[in-house]
């Protein structure tokens, strides 16, 4: 079997402040080295269920957060960004068996996690079909597209709740629970065991259960902070305003979604 995982820090528990999710500060080594240990611990609840190959995607920011030496041999790790549509599922095609998220966050434009976004925190939020739009359900349509299931996440709660809206089969460990700037996190220690027992029990699952299904339109709508970043998605194909901060793209075409929001942020 092989799987997929995708790793993002946000999600990660005790991570609340943006100092400890940035490479140059200070604070960003110890939630690094947790980030790294829940995907390893993922790892070993992926073999436990008898997968034998493991992609990791560093999803972070630079992409160059996990410590590969602390991970099981059998797992390739994907570093830094190749440019690629698919963003933080890079390389993920039909030849996988199963996608996994860990420490995964809430949309931009809710109020679930004090480091909640979409992609880039330089927007204030993106919408699909009226939904705030998160990481997790984004990259989700495109493993659906590409007939990969959706098996495991880790994250805060409110993510997870979102989560089970799509499938309440999917295994969902929340590790966290934003409150204003704040978050309420399960310890360290405890976050690696349940992630681990987790990812081996999703992948012992029928997964024909665990189908997302996949709209067929889309709009996309997307809120800037500035006017001028308003003016300049209008040079994108398809674009119309909704007002001085507010753009909107429709299509039937997932992967138009997934172009425009790479070239729109």
């Amino acid at each position: 079997m092989k799987v997929y995982i995708s790793a993002d820090i946000e999600g990660v528990t005790g991570v609340t402040h943006w100092d400890e999710t940035e490479k140059p500060e200070a604070d960003h080594k110890e939630f690094a080295h947790q980030m790294t240990l829940e995907v390893k611990a993922a790892c070993e609840g992926a073999i436990n269920a008898g997968v034998d190959e493991i992609w990791i995607k560093d999803a972070h920011d630079s992409g160059r957060n996990i410590d590969h030496n602390l991970l099981p041999k059998n797992t390739k790790l994907i570093r830094g960004w190749s440019g690629h549509m698919y963003s933080m599922v890079q390389e993920l095609d039909e030849t996988f068996d199963a996608l996994i998220f860990i420490g995964y966050h809430s949309a931009g434009g809710t109020n679930t996690n004090p480091l909640s976004h979409t992609m880039n925190t330089s927007i204030d939020y993106i919408k699909l079909n009226g939904e705030y739009l998160s990481e997790f359900l984004l990259h989700s349509y495109i493993a659906t597209s590409l007939k990969v299931p959706v098996v495991f996440l880790s994250g805060d709660l409110g993510l997870c709740d979102e989560v089970k809206n799509h499938n309440r089969n999917i295994v969902t460990i929340p590790v966290k629970e934003g409150s204003g700037d704040s978050t309420i996190n399960i310890h360290p220690q405890l976050a690696l065991e349940l992630i681990k027992d987790g990812v081996e029990e999703s992948l012992k699952k029928d997964f024909s259960q665990y189908e997302i299904e996949l709209p067929k339109e889309f709009e996309l709508e997307i809120k800037y902070y500035k006017h001028s970043e308003t003016l300049k998605a209008m040079n994108y194909k398809g674009v119309e305003m909704i007002d001085s901060k507010r753009i909107s793209f429709k299509t039937k075409d997932l992967i138009e979604v997934v172009r425009a929001i790479r070239f729109l942020l």
